[in-house]
């Protein structure tokens, strides 16, 4: 029986909300986030994660202070950054914090890494976007062996410090390490070659697209001697809940359009969202999932049948949903899809 995870991402969103043409105020909602992870854990989700910005369209710079918020009152949920940008963070930093987050939810922490789609934090901890990819993979060696080795001996890197036989403290009690990419061959490749479980970012076109990826990934990890267990894959991926699927395509509509349009003022290659791009989208073969649970756990399943996923991550909200609305989608992600998708796979053969 394969075992399936679900759960559910977020980056804070903080785009205007339809009724009232203003944003959600970033304090509002990071404490609507720590009622929406609570309700996430009473489900009977499986995982809580959110991602770190520096914009005023997103409500969290720092992962780790939402989940240790979070793991008070829950109980069961995994809590997982999506992403941390380790490519502008202090290798050393990031394990104790997690490590915190790790001690306060008796041992559900991960951290996901990642080198960072939205860029801000460079020039903000002052580091240079020419050393993009080589700050990524410095840090990431780091903090592997940090993770491995209680007193550090670390040589030092062009982007890392040197450190000589010192504790770091607290320590996890296993701190899961998860990298996420958004389907670049190279990346998948070098993720493969350390055995660590990857997260691909499945936000638009059609998701088979993402297969060979995936069967490179493999491919590659078994060929270096990982195991299944070693080389879990997971998605996540934009998506909306309500009772019918009329009522989830109308209410997804807007706040899907006004968070793709922010973005398109920002980056040439994205453009202003249509409404017949967006029908695409959430259609059959689209990267979104929108509509009752029905039709969602349908899409789920398929997607996980077809990319062999370990874990599904829906990514709620896109933009500004009312804290009503998105608590609403949760609850029927985890009473009605979650059932459903655990168990056509319970009786797969």
């Amino acid at each position: 029986m394969k075992k399936i995870e679900l759960g559910i991402s977020t980056f804070g969103e903080t785009t205007a909300l339809e009724k009232t043409g203003k944003p959600i105020a970033h304090d509002q909602r990071i404490r609507d986030m720590i009622e929406e992870v609570e309700l996430a854990d009473k489900v009977g989700l499986d995982v809580y994660a959110v991602g770190e910005h520096h914009r005023d369209d997103f409500a969290v710079s720092s992962p780790e202070m939402i989940l240790a918020g979070a793991a008070i009152n829950t109980k069961r949920i995994k809590l997982s950054s999506a992403v941390t940008v380790l490519s502008s963070a202090d290798p050393v930093r990031v394990y104790q914090n997690f490590s915190h987050v790790d001690a306060l939810s008796n041992g559900r922490a991960e951290v996901m890494v990642g080198r960072g789609s939205f860029t801000e934090s460079f020039p903000l901890f002052g580091f240079d976007l020419k050393d993009y990819d080589s700050l990524f993979d410095e840090k990431l060696d780091m903090l592997l062996h940090i993770k491995e080795n209680e007193i550090v001996n670390w040589p030092g890197t062009q982007f890392t410090q040197r450190i000589n036989n010192k504790g770091v403290y607290p320590r996890a009690i296993d701190l899961p390490v998860w990298v996420a990419t958004g389907g670049n061959v190279h990346s998948t490749i070098k993720i493969a070659s350390k055995g660590l479980p990857i997260a691909y970012a499945i936000i638009g076109g059609k998701p088979k697209s993402f297969k060979p990826l995936i069967e490179a990934y493999k491919s590659f990890g078994y060929h270096v001697g990982f195991t299944d267990e070693q080389l879990k894959v997971g998605s996540h991926s934009w998506g909306f809940i309500a009772e019918t699927d009329e009522e989830a395509i109308e209410k997804f509509w807007h706040p899907t359009k006004t968070f793709v349009d922010r973005i398109a003022k920002d980056r040439p290659h994205w453009q202003e969202l249509e409404y017949e791009g967006y029908l695409e989208m959430i259609g059959d073969n689209g990267a979104m999932f929108v509509g009752s649970p029905e039709t969602v756990a349908k899409k789920i399943i398929n997607t996980i049948e077809i990319l062999d996923l370990d874990r599904f991550l829906l990514h709620l909200p896109v933009g500004s949903v009312p804290h009503e609305d998105t608590m609403k989608a949760i609850k029927l992600f985890g009473e009605k899809v979650a059932p459903i998708v655990r168990e056509y796979f319970a009786n797969k053969q």
